[in-house]
């Protein structure tokens, strides 16, 4: 993650191209992840380390299936329960079944929504995620995490910033090696949005010995290192916040719905996320 300056993309359709070429000789994780939840936007080199990373632990497959399902239950809620119609998801990752201003608008066309990445990987498949609603907007910005600032500034041009948004950071903070530096990024973030809104994570943890060495055989291939954190420290980005029941939870556990198809049994399931409210 190397810009701190945004370039945004409007409307349905963007002519965004990747500033770098994007690497195939090493795994990637938006790749990676893409492979797991059943994409099909990867190279060989993932599915390898995916196919490994399989017989170390299947698990991580379920990881990345629920943590897609969480997605669409948290946003639902928000939409249709907090009546929440702004949404700035950081840490976009690439496109597949029911993304973030897919599930929003169809709870709420009018739903804006800026996607966040700089990802040059990301950032040549915009075109998927900058379809909506017409009475919506849905937006794509080319910017850093460590920027919260500047992400904030320019989400501004779409999203009204004296309104309730839901800032959603899914499986990206595993990016940030300091939990310190990682809090800091999320209260930075939050600091600049309004009472009412909220926070909205999803993380793999270090709750099982095969997610600890899938992990490390994650950051043996060359990819850009991903830390798996304890539930506390997942817990700690919501603090000065009001947890939404029931808290901080295995990711299947988190207001389940009838409408997820069956997966594995929540307790065996290496992912814990969370909803919190600003005061």
């Amino acid at each position: 993650m190397l810009d701190d300056a945004p370039s945004t993309q409007t409307g349905t359709g963007t002519g965004a191209r990747p500033r770098a070429r994007i690497d195939t000789s090493k795994p990637h994780s938006a790749r990676f992840w893409n492979y797991f939840v059943g994409g099909k936007d990867y190279y060989e080199v993932d599915r390898e380390i995916g196919d490994h990373i399989k017989e170390i632990f299947p698990g991580l497959v379920d990881v990345a299936v629920t943590s897609r399902h969480f997605l669409g239950r948290a946003v639902r809620y928000l939409a249709d329960e907090q009546g929440v119609r702004q949404f700035l998801d950081v840490g976009t990752g690439l496109p597949t079944a029911d993304n973030t201003h897919e599930v929003a608008q169809r709870a709420a066309r009018d739903a804006r929504i800026v996607y966040v990445d700089n990802d040059p990987i990301v950032l040549a498949h915009a075109d998927a995620l900058l379809t909506g609603t017409p009475e919506g907007r849905t937006v794509y910005l080319n910017a850093d995490l460590y920027a919260p600032e500047t992400i904030l500034e320019a989400a501004a041009d779409t999203l009204d910033l004296s309104r309730p948004v839901a800032l959603m950071i899914l499986n990206t903070l595993g990016h940030v090696a300091d939990h310190d530096q990682a809090r800091d990024l999320v209260s930075r973030l939050m600091a600049g949005l309004p009472s009412g809104s909220h926070l909205v994570i999803s993380d793999s943890t270090a709750t099982s010995e095969g997610m600890i060495a899938a992990s490390e055989a994650y950051n043996a291939s060359g990819a850009v290192p991903y830390h798996v954190r304890g539930i506390g420290e997942i817990a700690g980005f919501f603090d000065g916040l009001d947890l939404v029941e029931p808290g901080v939870v295995r990711v299947p556990e988190w207001r389940p719905d009838p409408r997820d198809p069956a997966g594995p049994a929540a307790g065996s399931v290496d992912a814990y996320c969370g909803v919190g409210r600003k005061p």
